[in-house]
């Protein structure tokens, strides 16, 4: 199923998109539960509840599309130099505080985190920060944990995925070299579009998914998730090794090849760019800058 958060009238809703893309049929949510998108649900889910009813469906396009968890419950959990190809790309850009001599592919997975209030929803504009002119796209498929659970296994991991959407994991370039630690570069206002919905588990698995990245319609990035350095599992495992994983949480699984830095000269993000993030199974996710 696909859940979308949205709004309409003022308020907030949730609901679950027609398999055509038409429509949306609200589940009878109080507000306070659809203003957190999807996660209600999620949870729900995760206790072994009954979904709340269906109200009467609505037009897709009449309604406002939201990022489906508007505010996560805590800080996105993000992956560092995941495909073969960005990690020798981002090695060489100069700005990878994490490069060693011979060490460009990782050997254990890089984590960082983005804050829940860098997310904003499709057609949200990603705002140029007066700080930086070095603003860079990375298109990702982002995992949703479903059941949670601290120690778990590879070989069980996929049994605690909810499903998936996109995620765009904006980057200011500088800041993210000027620092080191890459939490500052990737968590600026506006830095984490996500959407357009939620696509569980059972729809789509997420081993060998397309993802590309358009700026102005131009493709700057087309890989398969089949090309991860550390697949789903692996990174599930790790990180619920010594922390408790919890319904709703995101892993942005790593960008392919194709992200501005790696240009000569680099192509960032301008004013007046519209970005395109397309992802096999879930759709496309579009975001001007501004």
């Amino acid at each position: 199923m696909k859940i979308v958060a949205y709004r309409l009238n003022g308020r907030s809703g949730v609901g679950l998109v027609s398999a055509d893309l038409q429509h949306v049929q609200p589940f009878d949510l109080p507000e306070a539960q659809s203003d957190l998108g999807a996660q209600a649900l999620i949870e729900m889910q995760a206790r072994g509840d009954t979904l709340p009813a269906l109200l009467p469906a609505l037009a897709l396009h009449e309604v406002q599309i939201v990022a489906p968890l508007p505010r996560p419950r805590r800080n996105i959990f993000c992956v560092g130099k995941n495909y073969f190809a960005h990690a020798k790309e981002f090695a060489g850009s100069g700005f990878d505080s994490s490069a060693k001599s011979g060490g460009d592919i990782p050997a254990d997975p890089i984590i960082f985190t983005k804050v829940p209030e860098s997310v904003v929803g499709p057609g949200a504009a990603i705002e140029m920060p007066a700080v930086s002119m070095a603003i860079d796209y990375e298109a990702e498929l982002a995992v949703i944990i479903g059941r949670g659970g601290k120690g778990i296994a590879a070989k069980d991991a996929m049994a605690h995925v909810w499903g998936y959407t996109i995620l765009n994991d904006i980057t200011a370039r500088d800041w993210q070299g000027r620092h080191q630690q890459w939490h500052m570069g990737k968590s600026f206002d506006t830095f984490c579009p996500m959407g357009p919905w939620l696509v569980s588990a059972d729809e789509l698995d997420g081993t060998k998914t397309g993802v590309r990245c358009y700026v102005n319609g131009e493709e700057r990035q087309n890989a398969s998730t089949a090309d991860l350095i550390f697949d789903i599992p692996k990174l599930i495992e790790t990180l619920s090794a010594g922390i408790t994983l919890y319904p709703g949480d995101v892993i942005a699984t790593g960008t392919p090849v194709g992200v501005g830095i790696g240009f000569k000269p680099p192509k960032y993000l301008q004013a007046g760019d519209v970005v395109r993030v397309e992802i096999d199974g879930i759709g496309s996710l579009e975001n001007p800058v501004r």
